[in-house]
């Protein structure tokens, strides 16, 4: 007989959700290739893998030429989870950089299954095993969520030893499992110094119900771990501990409002509803707020989380990606708990109907899409022809811009890659290797003044752009996802 797995029994069970978010996860791993946005590349995959050859990408460490002898502000924390992850890949002898970036995506596809799963359990616990299902499906096939699992950003990274910490803390609490919620979380919050706001509500929550045995255990667990993590380190590092936290915390009390400020106040709650869909997160919103007595041991942090970055100016949307997690859990537990009625029976019974209809097309779209293609393509170019160019020209006079380009897919990290906007009167400032033209505007002009130059140049490489880049371009000019051409001068290396 066979085994249906979208019989209602099957659709109810735990392990058919997992396997369904492994699957979509696994489909990630092969096909969302490239990056999101800057951060998740440039601040941990460049840095990271540059040290695993011995540079230094963004002159972070102090013995680094690039650096200023000043500490940046940045965990080292994550990055150097990635730094040992390339030093163990490069022992074995791959160098790869796309093969390295799929066993990369794999690990985090695989972190990313416990959120999943704590979240149906931590649900079960709390509510009901109804709800836990309803958790278990909206966290495995999220559209988002296969996507996120597998990018390098920190604010995702961080939410498995998030999770870990909460489950230890509700599943039998004790003082010697709140000290390992401590030192879970007090992990999080070292990938990421943000969440030491959750891990101050948390605190605060067990000491404003005189709970002093958990309050002074988990302070212990945060206080240790983040000693061991961002104390020691730091002073091996800098000489001094906690350099890095100094750094960030002066920076950002001087010069962080200032950047990409933001003036709506309710734009977090906007990302958070919007990114579960309407109607959906309208119902998850109402639930979220409704949690906040029953479910206060979550609600507190949460909240205090989301009001911490809502005062603050700089806001943007992936900052708030580490909780959504926890608002679909007390959205959905929440809800629950308004009065019983048929018309909210037929209200969710509706919501989810509309929540699928609308989610399945962006799960399989967003899961399967090349992100950066053309950026991370033509500096693939590079590796595949094995050229370590001494300059290249990113030439971006056609859009007056270009893109930063990954010198991780090149794997030549001596490239020096020269931006030019502006046309100048001698093209040939500098004996370039490579000439990268990005954007088709005026593109057979621009390149009939480069061959006055270099007469014997030649094209090697188209490089264009994903369905995905166009579209979020047409969305938000600022994404510069363009169709790139790469000529080799003939002065190659």
């Amino acid at each position: 007989m066979k085994l249906n797995v979208f019989q209602a029994e099957n659709l109810r069970s735990f392990k058919t959700i997992l396997l369904f978010a492994l699957i979509f996860r696994l489909i990630a791993v092969l096909f969302s290739q490239g990056y999101g946005m800057h951060d998740d590349h440039f601040l941990v995959i460049e840095s990271s893998a540059s040290w695993a050859n011995g540079f230094d990408y963004n002159g972070w460490l102090p013995w680094s030429a690039k650096n200023t002898g000043v500490p940046e502000g940045h965990s080292f924390t994550y990055v150097g989870l990635n730094f040992i992850y390339f030093s163990v890949m490069k022992f074995l002898g791959v160098m790869d950089p796309k093969i390295l970036m799929i066993v990369n995506r794999l690990l985090h596809a695989l972190a990313s299954m416990l959120v999943v799963w704590l979240g149906i359990k931590i649900t079960e616990k709390l509510s009901s095993r109804e709800n836990a299902v309803k958790v278990g499906w909206i966290l495995a096939l999220l559209w988002i969520f296969p996507f996120l699992s597998v990018r390098n950003l920190v604010e995702v990274a961080a939410i498995p030893f998030l999770m870990l910490g909460l489950w230890q803390m509700i599943k039998n609490p004790t003082v010697k499992s709140v000290f390992i919620a401590g030192l879970l979380i007090g992990m999080s919050v070292s990938f990421r110094y943000q969440i030491g706001i959750f891990a101050m509500a948390v605190a605060a929550y067990y000491f404003f119900r005189w709970q002093f045995k958990f309050f002074f255990s988990f302070s212990l667990g945060i206080i240790l771990i983040f000693c061991l993590t961002q104390g020691i380190v730091d002073y091996c590092i800098w000489g001094y501990p906690f350099a890095e936290l100094i750094s960030y915390v002066t920076y950002n009390m001087k010069e962080g409002a200032a950047y990409l400020p933001n003036s709506n106040y309710l734009m977090y709650f906007f990302v958070l509803m919007g990114s579960t869909l309407v109607p959906m997160g309208l119902l998850l919103g109402a639930g979220f707020f409704r949690s906040f007595k029953k479910y206060a041991v979550l609600f507190v942090p949460t909240m205090a989380f989301i009001l911490f970055h809502t005062i603050y100016p700089n806001r943007q949307e992936r900052f708030i990606l580490t909780v959504l997690p926890l608002f679909i859990m007390l959205g959905v537990m929440g809800y629950e708990l308004f009065k019983e009625s048929g018309f909210k029976r037929k209200l969710w019974r509706v919501s989810i109907i509309a929540f699928w209809v609308l989610n399945i097309p962006l799960l399989l779209f967003a899961t399967t899409m090349y992100t950066k293609k053309s950026r991370v393509e033509s500096m693939y170019y590079l590796y595949e022809q094995k050229a370590k160019p001494a300059f290249v020209l990113l030439e971006g006079t056609g859009n007056n811009d270009f893109s930063l380009l990954p010198l991780f897919y090149a794997q030549s990290w001596k490239t020096m890659l020269v931006p030019r906007t502006e046309a100048v009167p001698n093209v040939k400032t500098d004996p370039f290797d490579y000439i990268y033209f990005f954007s088709d505007t005026d593109l057979q002009k621009r390149i009939a003044i480069y061959k006055q130059a270099y007469p014997n140049m030649k094209l090697v490489k188209k490089c264009y752009p994903s369905n995905l880049d166009v579209l979020l371009r047409k969305l938000n000019p600022r994404n510069t996802n363009e169709y790139i051409e790469i000529w080799k001068t003939n002065e190659a290396h």
